[in-house]
């Protein structure tokens, strides 16, 4: 496994690819003994207001990046033809 993950370049740790089926239901269930049946629901709430915060600060940046220069247009020669050097 490790010669082909170092002939594509992928580092070997994600060569195993997502977890799913038998091994998902695995990690479910270490989690489950970790934080206990009534703690979850609060770090799930937790992580869905963190999510909710973040998106809300990136549409924030976008509309400020977005939003048109306000700033009044500055003529292109300050300087008259009077103050000018001969």
């Amino acid at each position: 496994m490790q010669i082909v993950s170092q002939m594509l370049g992928i580092h070997p740790i994600l060569a195993f690819g997502i977890p799913s089926g038998p091994d998902l239901i695995i990690l479910l269930v270490i989690v489950l003994v970790l934080f206990g049946a009534k703690r979850l629901p609060e770090l799930a709430r937790g992580f869905g207001q963190s999510v909710n915060e973040f998106k809300k600060a990136k549409d924030e940046f976008d509309k400020e990046v977005a939003k048109p220069s306000t700033s009044p247009a500055t003529p292109a020669s300050p300087i008259s033809d009077e103050q000018k050097p001969s």
